[in-house]
């Protein structure tokens, strides 16, 4: 039964894929590229944001000793 919901499920997946393929036409790369470039640098962004409250607050460790 696991392995029929497993199948089915990426059978959906597949079906999504060749829909949006077919919608997006020749634009599919351009739209790939906006999507992972649009996610790396919200990961980026969102990585230098944590480093930058590691080093301030780090910072305020060394002011209190």
């Amino acid at each position: 039964m696991k392995t029929l919901i497993k199948f089915l499920g990426l059978a959906g997946v597949l079906f999504l894929a060749l829909l949006l393929a077919v919608v997006a036409g020749d634009y599919g790369p351009w739209y790939f590229a906006w999507l992972v470039g649009t996610t790396m640098i919200i990961l980026i962004a969102a990585a230098g944001a944590v480093l930058m409250e590691t080093q301030t607050s780090s910072g305020r460790r060394d002011e209190e000793f």
